[in-house]
């Protein structure tokens, strides 16, 4: 039974929605830290990561042959969050910009319900599976 709530697609799309989500709340702080002086934007990346998540296609798999080792279905895909130490056209250095924050926002939530319709899907595939459908 847990193998069916932890394939490689379930796994892949939590990976997303973490992603998606970490992304959400460093655009709402970017978008906070509007007006304070000298505040650098953070950027969130996992695409990539994910990408080669998917390349994969599970075929390889960890073993956790000890309990002191970390669970190997517990890590998330490589998220990279990061200053953008990028120069600023204000005079007081913040480079945040409102019009490119609501965009990557809009994109951000528009792929996040993507996933999360696709899990609900998934789910709804495993419950008829276990229910004999």
């Amino acid at each position: 039974m847990s193998e069916l709530i932890n394939d490689p697609a379930i796994r892949t799309l939590r990976s997303a929605l973490n992603g998606l989500s970490l992304r959400q709340r460093a655009i709402a702080d970017n978008v906070a830290n509007i007006s304070t002086p000298g505040y650098k934007a953070v950027r969130v990346s996992f695409e990539g990561a994910l990408q080669r998540q998917l390349q994969k296609g599970g075929a390889t798999r960890l073993a956790r042959t000890s309990a002191g080792h970390l669970d190997p279905e517990a890590d998330d895909v490589g998220i990279s969050v990061k200053r953008d130490q990028s120069q600023s056209m204000r005079l007081d250095g913040n480079n945040v910009d409102v019009d490119w924050e609501m965009a990557r926002l809009a994109e951000t939530v528009i792929n996040y319900n993507t996933v999360s319709e696709l899990v609900s899907i998934k789910l709804a595939i495993l419950k008829n599976i276990v229910n004999g459908r």
